[in-house]
């Protein structure tokens, strides 16, 4: 089993990206078993002509658009290995391939405050473009985990005349970001948080501020896969790549999520298809110059 290029990830940026070889005339192998980083939304949001689509119904309809393309393979398969070199890449031992390109995303690592992991994705997000509209003119809590993130309060007051900012105890405000809270009519609340309810922020003193939607930025992490080929990350953890969109090991490839912290379902789709585009480009000229093609 033989492939000029094997995706590992199934969500926008792979299935884009395995459209785009498709088109090329690509032997392609989107192997896709990891579980999905938006599982809890109901919806993708501010994606041009799939707006209010279902995570669900985008990857059926993603698959059954690769249909056409015969050299294009769909495996509901989870990637344990990957070892080999540019040109000959082995992937669980079975799977061989000249080229690989990661479409994995991230895994969100939540804070542990009470409550997290039952309101994620329903009513506490990380992007207002996604998700802002349905919620707007809601009670916002920002919850930042560190000084430099308060600053996105104010981008919510686009959506919400009524934000608060909530550091749970975690580090002193300067002096300049407390003004500019003020400035904007921002609430400023440095408590330790206790727990968050769907309709209430609850601090460790037992006092609580009505809430109604909830934003925040968590750790990220890069998955197993990603970790074990030793990439090369910059100081925030994300795989770091070059205009080829190639990554620091020769003939792997990466798109969306795991490249950049500015993350939305479109945005992984274009990096896929570009990195696609710019892989498929190395690949054919290399297969022409060799007569393989």
């Amino acid at each position: 089993m033989h492939y000029d290029v094997v995706i590992i990830g199934g969500g926008p940026g792979g299935l884009a990206a395995a459209l785009t070889l498709g088109r090329s005339r690509r032997n392609v192998l989107l192997l896709d078993g990891g579980p999905r980083r938006n599982a809890t939304a109901t919806h993708i949001h501010n994606f041009v002509t799939r707006d209010g689509t279902p995570p669900e119904v985008f990857r059926r309809l993603g698959r059954e658009q690769l249909a056409p393309y015969g050299s294009v393979e769909v495996r509901d398969q989870r990637v344990e290995t990957i070892t080999g070199e540019h040109g000959a890449f082995t992937i669980d031992g079975t799977i061989t391939a000249r080229r690989i390109l990661l479409c994995t995303g991230m895994v969100d690592r939540l804070p542990a405050i009470e409550g997290t992991a039952e309101l994620w994705g329903r009513q506490i997000f990380i992007c207002p473009y996604c998700h802002g509209w349905e919620v707007q003119d809601r009670l916002f809590a920002y919850i930042a985990a560190k000084p430099e993130m308060v600053r996105m309060a104010l981008l919510l007051r686009g959506w919400s005349k009524d934000v608060a900012v909530l550091t749970n105890a975690a580090f002193a405000l300067p002096s300049e970001l407390r003004a500019q809270l003020t400035t904007a009519k921002v609430h400023l609340d440095e408590r330790a948080i206790a727990r968050l309810e769907p309709s209430r922020v609850v601090f460790t003193d037992g006092e609580s501020l009505a809430r109604e939607i909830y934003f925040m930025h968590p750790e990220q992490r890069q998955v197993p896969i990603v970790t074990s080929l030793g990439l090369e990350l910059d100081a925030m953890g994300y795989v770091k790549i070059g205009d080829m969109r190639e990554t620091s090991r020769r003939g792997i490839y990466a798109a969306g999520d795991l490249v950049t912290p500015m993350q939305a379902a479109l945005g992984a789709a274009a990096a896929g298809s570009l990195a696609a585009g710019m892989l498929n480009h190395e690949l054919t000229i290399e297969l022409a110059l060799a007569g393989a093609i």
